[in-house]
């Protein structure tokens, strides 16, 4: 059985929607119920969008009224017509990436201008929109809310794919796989040997704070202890200084860390013990921008183009001289990100 009741109040129609079948009593309080918890219009129609099945008993039932397309029913369900962030992004004429600060997903040059794997495909994925890009500089933690409270459009930042994340935002296909590696201080893991030596709880193993590692970390080594950080500059720090016996990292950081400190790391073991599969997230509802991500992964795959970007930026070195390297430059960069 379905009833469907409107109410009019100064700040808009109130509409209850009741659903019984057998076994299940479902209530929306749309509008006044809802509203406050989101900080938009939009959000608010992805809200519905994630109870579709009562919103369409609410449209058979305007429909009898007066027609899905009558003045009825947009007086009723002000809020049904359900705009993708595509065409959102399209009027707008730019398109907001959220992105936290992995090298070399994403790194500051000497300017403290963007590079990395991730700002290429960003400026790609926009330049075939035919939109311009602007790039959300966002703390890794705070990330997949920011999304969600629409602070940006998507999320193109080396996101490797999560069940707990996939709870809050819908992953398109994978389209670049990373390994995870420790680097190790040599004095504190000359007696280490292999990657059960470093499942001890006398081993004590440094990562960025939300970084996808933790899961990695926590599979591998369940007994080390976990030291966490807000930026990789931090971690490095703590496996130079000693406070950590190792860190994670993937393929080019893992060199980049060993290169510049020759005489306190090493690569103790020559595989990952750990893979990321990586993909761009976008808001839950949003059936056109998974449609329009998961197409473009697919021709620039076919085509060769994420193949080339991602041989340049994760098998070569060649990018390495435009790194910041000030440290004045690294802080600013790293403070931007927070």
């Amino acid at each position: 059985m379905l009833l469907l009741y409107g109410v009019p109040s100064r700040s808009g129609l109130v509409i209850l929607f009741w659903l019984v079948s057998p076994g299940t009593l479902g209530l929306i309080r749309a509008r006044e119920k809802m509203a406050p918890r989101f900080r938009s219009e939009s959000l608010l129609r992805r809200r519905c969008l994630m109870h579709r099945k009562h919103v369409v008993c609410g449209l058979v039932i305007a429909a009898l009224i007066g027609g899905v397309n009558s003045p009825v029913t947009a007086q009723i369900l002000p809020w049904w017509s359900f705009d993708s962030v595509i065409e959102e992004v399209q009027d707008r004429g730019t398109l907001r990436v959220g992105l936290g600060l992995f090298e070399p997903w994403s790194a500051c040059n000497a300017n403290g201008e963007l590079i990395g794997f991730e700002i290429d495909v960003a400026t790609k994925v926009a330049e075939d929109m035919g939109v311009e890009v602007d790039f959300v500089r966002t703390n890794w933690s705070y990330i997949i809310p920011s999304l969600i409270a629409e602070e940006f459009d998507v999320i193109i930042s080396g996101m490797t794919i999560l069940p707990e994340r996939n709870v809050k935002v819908n992953f398109t296909s994978p389209y670049n796989v990373a390994g995870v590696y420790l680097v190790a201080n040599k004095g504190q893991t000359a007696d280490l040997e292999t990657l059960a030596d470093f499942n001890s709880s006398s081993v004590t193993i440094a990562t960025r704070r939300g970084s996808s590692s933790i899961s990695a970390i926590e599979n591998v080594f369940p007994e080390a202890r976990l030291l966490l950080f807000d930026t990789d500059n931090a971690v490095l720090e703590a496996v130079v200084a000693g406070n950590a016996h190792a860190a994670a990292a993937v393929a080019t950081k893992r060199t980049t860390w060993v290169e510049s400190n020759p005489q306190t790391l090493h690569l103790p073991f020559e595989e990952p013990f750990a893979s990321d599969v990586l993909a761009i997230a976008v808001r839950k509802g949003d059936l056109d921008a998974l449609n329009f991500f998961n197409g473009w992964i697919a021709v620039r795959q076919a085509d060769g183009w994420l193949e080339l970007h991602r041989r340049y930026w994760f098998e070569t070195r060649d990018w390495a001289d435009q790194v910041a390297t000030d440290p004045d430059t690294i802080a600013e960069c790293d403070e931007s990100f927070q």
